[in-house]
């Protein structure tokens, strides 16, 4: 661990809501880069919401919340720096004690939103250090142009807004722009070594990590319907398989015999994502051993050409496995063609499968050169931080922007897992 000199800085997540291994190293790469560039990094879960994964008929949870947490900081020398704060209980604290994370609050240089997750409390803004980091574009900017109050709310005590959505404000994005909450662009950050394959062998598949059938995030801009659910754009797609004679695997959480039966007979193999992705080591093994990356994204961002970028497919990029995605208006801000390709069509799935079959080893290497000039969580981070030092530490902006409390029961929903 380093010596904290650049101060203490807090990042606020949802681990425990749903302790999969894709949000785990989302979280974890943002705690440890931070610890990398030189600050006291620690995690803390307030966010208000029942563990229910570790809840049953004589526990609501939070003891098992507490370990899960305990454990995945343990793993990565931090395991004195994490609190879970049970506000969807009885209000106690687990890991560090409720003095200690208050002075934490205090001190802190600056205080991470992750997901923007946490419905902030007077202790996380008074000193005007919140900022919200948003990973799932497109709904929140919208909810902000139709003046949804909760929302509104919510963002208000922040003294600056990431998002994952890169092309948001640029002309060929429609999604609205907030004078009152600007987004400034950012990007999952990767901590390079976690995803070392050196080691390991691609197989012949190219493969996936996900949710098939999410409901209940639909939205409704300009009088037309952006769906959430990832299934209404993989259904675009399902001949890929048989018109490339690749092999292709989704692994998969969320659907229904009748989702398999209709990908197998698309020559789609289907694999149940839960079998391995509790399991951070079985997590990066089955990323390091795929040929490569085919992925949909969400039709919400397709649409709305919001620049987001899959922080899963960041991991493929980072093992040196090329990736196939969805264009959502990343391939204005990353490189494509060599280790990344954006597709709108089948003809252009076609043509990344036979460029990368065609010269394997150069692809890896370019998917890797990808990870670590866009991707690597020094320069990621550091981007944040430069902006953060330049734009907010300026007085009038932090009066400017400080808000007022909010309700616990305005809490947002959980980051989408992969």
């Amino acid at each position: 661990m380093t010596s904290g000199a650049k101060g203490k800085v807090v990042v606020l997540g949802m681990m425990s809501k749903k302790p999969v291994a894709g949000i785990a190293f989302i979280t974890m790469q943002y705690v440890i880069g931070l610890e990398r560039l030189g600050y006291e990094a620690y995690y803390v879960e307030a966010h208000a919401c029942t563990p229910t994964w570790f809840a049953n008929d004589t526990s609501d949870g939070s003891i098992g919340a507490a370990g899960y947490i305990g454990d995945v900081m343990g793993r990565f020398d931090l395991g004195d720096r994490w609190a879970f704060h049970a506000l969807h209980s009885d209000g106690q604290c687990y890991g560090m004690s409720l003095s200690a994370l208050h002075d934490l609050y205090r001190s802190a240089t600056w205080i991470f939103n992750l997901h923007g997750g946490t419905v902030p409390l007077p202790e996380h803004y008074e000193q005007g250090r919140l900022v919200y980091v948003g990973t799932d574009p497109v709904g929140r900017e919208i909810e902000i142009h139709h003046g949804v109050q909760d929302v509104i709310d919510l963002l208000a005590p922040h003294c600056a807004f990431f998002t994952w959505g890169e092309n948001h404000g640029n002309p060929d994005c429609p999604l609205p722009v907030s004078e009152r909450f600007p987004f400034e662009p950012s990007r999952q950050p990767i901590v390079l070594d976690l995803w070392d394959a050196s080691g390991a062998g691609a197989n012949d598949m190219f493969t996936t990590i996900g949710n098939w059938r999410q409901a209940n995030s639909d939205i409704v801009y300009g009088g037309e319907l952006y769906t959430w659910s990832k299934h209404v754009e993989f259904e675009k797609f399902l001949d890929v398989p048989a018109r490339t004679g690749q092999a292709f695997e989704l692994a998969l959480s969320s659907y229904t015999a009748d989702d398999r039966q209709l990908l197998e007979k698309h020559a789609w193999k289907v694999l149940d994502s839960m079998s391995f992705s509790t399991d951070l080591d079985a997590y990066r093994r089955y990323i390091a051993a795929s040929r490569g990356e085919f992925t949909v994204a969400k039709d919400q961002n397709v649409r709305m050409r919001s620049g987001w970028f899959s922080d899963r497919s960041a991991s493929y990029l980072a093992s040196g496995r090329p990736v196939i995605m969805q264009d959502t208006g990343f391939s204005n801000i990353l490189p494509t063609g060599e280790g990344l390709f954006g597709f709108s069509s089948v003809d252009d799935v076609l043509s990344a499968v036979d460029a990368i079959n065609g010269d394997y080893s150069r692809h890896c290497q370019a998917a890797l050169n990808i990870a670590r000039e866009y991707f690597d969580s020094r320069v990621v981070l550091s981007h944040m931080l430069d902006y953060l030092g330049t734009t907010v530490l300026r007085p009038h902006l932090v009066r400017k922007r400080a808000g007022a409390p909010v309700s616990l029961s305005n809490a947002p929903p959980q980051p989408d897992p992969v």
